[in-house]
Formats: C-alpha cells, sequence, structure tokens
C-alpha cells in the first residue's frame, strides 16, 4: 500500500469547475424558476378565466425580489446547517462511537491521516445491501456511511478501497457541494406539492359550495378557475425546473464518482481492489429486492458508491422506463469504472516493472 499526503494530491479542475458551476445554478435557479412563475401566472391565468366564465381580470402576480432571495439564502444556510444529518437520518445510519468497530475505524482514520483530513466520523446502516456513502459540511465535520452488507461481503483490501473513495469524496470536497446542490429538486418538489394540495382542497371543497344566483355563480365560478388554474400552472412550472435542478444533481454526481475512483485509487495504491469491490457489490445488489433498495435511497442515492437501480418513478412491477429515458443514471457505468480502474492497475504494474 502506497500513502499520499494534500502536497501530492492532483487536483481535478474539471471536478472544480462543475462544483463551481453547479453552486452558481444553485443560487440562479430559484430566480429563474420566480421568473418563470410570475410571466405564465400573469399570462395564462387571466386568459383562461375570461375564456371559461367571461371575466375579464387585469391581475400581475410579482414575487419580492427581497424576499426571494432571503428564502434562497436561509434554504442555503439550513441546507448546508442539517443537511447531513438529514441524510444520515433518511436512511436510517447509526453514527458509531470511537470504540465500536475499532477495525473499521482504525481504517478510516489511516486514510483520513493518508489524505490529510480530519478524522470522519463512521455510521452504519443495517442493511444487507452492500454500498457506502459520505456526507457532511465541510472536510471537519464529516462522516462516511457504511452499510453492514458492506462489512460481511468484501475483504480488507476491498473495503480499505472503498473506504478511500469515499475520503476521496471528502478531500475533493464535492459532499459539501452535493449536499448543497439538493436544495434545488427538493425546493421544486415542495413547491410543486404544496400547490397540488391546494388543488386537492379546492376540488374536495366544491362540493360543500353552492348558489342560485347567477351574478354569484358567475364570480364563483370565476374564484374556483383562478385557482385551479394557478395551482395547474404552478405545478407545471415546479415540475419543470425539479426535472432541470434533478438533471444538473445528477450530471454534478456522474463525474465526481471518476474523480473518486482516481483519489482512491492514489490513496491505496490498489486500483485493483476497488475495481474488485465495485463488481461484487454491484452483483450483490442486482440480487436485492426494489423495497429494500427504495428504503436504502432515502433521497440519497446519488451520493452511494455504487447505484441503487430500481424504478424510482414507476408503481410497483412497472418497468421503470420513465425514470431511465427522462433522467441520466446517478453514476457512470459501473462497467466503465472497473474497466478504468483495472486499466490504472495495468499502468502501475508497467511502471514497476
Amino acid at each position: 500500500m502506497s500513502s499520499t499526503g494534500s502536497a501530492d494530491w492532483e487536483i481535478d479542475r474539471g471536478l472544480q469547475a462543475r462544483m463551481a458551476g453547479g453552486l452558481f445554478l444553485v443560487v440562479v435557479f430559484p430566480f429563474a424558476f420566480a421568473v418563470a412563475l410570475e410571466w405564465a401566472l400573469s399570462t395564462i391565468v387571466p386568459a383562461v378565466t375570461a375564456a371559461l366564465t367571461g371575466v375579464e381580470l387585469d391581475v400581475s402576480f410579482a414575487i419580492d425580489r427581497r424576499l426571494l432571495a432571503a428564502a434562497v439564502g436561509i434554504g442555503l444556510v439550513a441546507q448546508f446547517a442539517v443537511g447531513d444529518r438529514l441524510a444520515l437520518s433518511s436512511v436510517g445510519a447509526r453514527t458509531l462511537e470511537r470504540e465500536e468497530r475499532p477495525a473499521l475505524q482504525a481504517t478510516v482514520a489511516r486514510l483520513a491521516q493518508q489524505a490529510d483530513l480530519p478524522r470522519p466520523d463512521v455510521a452504519v446502516i443495517e442493511t444487507d445491501a452492500p454500498n457506502a456513502f459520505a456526507t457532511g459540511r465541510s472536510q471537519g465535520s464529516a462522516t462516511i456511511v457504511v452499510t453492514d452488507g458492506l462489512l460481511e461481503r468484501l475483504d480488507e483490501a476491498e473495503l480499505e478501497a472503498v473506504l478511500a473513495h469515499e475520503i476521496a469524496h471528502l478531500k475533493n470536497r464535492d459532499v459539501t457541494v452535493m449536499t448543497i446542490a439538493y436544495l434545488l429538486p427538493t425546493l421544486t418538489y415542495l413547491v410543486a406539492t404544496g400547490a397540488y394540495t391546494i388543488l386537492r382542497t379546492v376540488f374536495r371543497s366544491l362540493e360543500y359550495l353552492g348558489t342560485s344566483h347567477d351574478d354569484d355563480a358567475r364570480a364563483l365560478a370565476a374564484v374556483i378557475v383562478v385557482v385551479v388554474t394557478t395551482t395547474l400552472v404552478t405545478i407545471a412550472v415546479s415540475a419543470l425546473f425539479w426535472i432541470g435542478s434533478f438533471l444538473l444533481y445528477r450530471l454534478l454526481c456522474r463525474y465526481r464518482e471518476h474523480a473518486a475512483d482516481r483519489g482512491a485509487a492514489r490513496l491505496t495504491g490498489d486500483p485493483a481492489a476497488l475495481a474488485s469491490a465495485l463488481a461484487t457489490i454491484d452483483e450483490e445488489l442486482t440480487r436485492t429486492p426494489d423495497r429494500d433498495l427504495r428504503e436504502l435511497d432515502g433521497g440519497v442515492e446519488a451520493l452511494y458508491v455504487a447505484p441503487l437501480d430500481f424504478a424510482q418513478f414507476t408503481d410497483e412491477g412497472d418497468d421503470g422506463l420513465l425514470s431511465k429515458d427522462l433522467f441520466p443514471e446517478t453514476h457512470p457505468d459501473t462497467a466503465e469504472r472497473i474497466e478504468r480502474l483495472r486499466a490504472m492497475q495495468r499502468e502501475r504494474t508497467v511502471a514497476s516493472a
């Protein structure tokens, strides 16, 4: 095994550029969303109301930019402050005390020291599905999460390689960026679900409303059309921006995995061990029921060392084509990652011959 420190760590400029661009879009997207929503509501709602009820509306919708900026700022700070804890809670991870699982803790501490990083905490998820991820607000406040299945199925060299992969994420600082970037799909999803709740409430309330006067009926119809149209437009615009932000999030995830693979190979000096670990994890995950994978997901699927291959946006028993066609995979192809790692191993073998 070889070691490295911060002095000779290879900085991935491509990863840095992508992460900087991602952070920029995290800030820009909410304002673009507000502008698009304002335009859609001010244009579509009056037109639909006039067409269906004959009532002319002279209204325009506007979102106060100062309030929006404050909300975005608060959201980013909140995501930065509690995003890692939410991630741990969502998958039921238990943070270990330092004296628990001493061999695992020692390996993590040694790899962190090699990378010139503060020692991260270690958490475990009770599941047979083998996987791991890292989360944290900063390099000094991070947690590496592993599953029981990972600890049971990998040998010592393979486990060290996976842990080195997660340490590399911390060294590259992409964990912090991904924690903040998840604000985008979360924000637009919450807006869409809130609008849907309003729409459902309106429809349920209709049965309790009634009037016999023509003017009252017309006014009531106009109110209903305005509320329903506003809600539908909000859901539609939110859905479009949710798709865009989710695409951005996934594309950021794909590139960072290659960077972490290279970092793990550099830390351990054994690319073949990570290749072997990925092959084992991938094989075991294909045997894991979708229900167990959904429980393991917890909204952090893109952070795992290996993808959870299940249909996220379809009902049980569906073939999942919608998810695969509409969104890019969260990870680069596992076979491609394995081949890259084996190529690194061949290069090392030739260089040392």
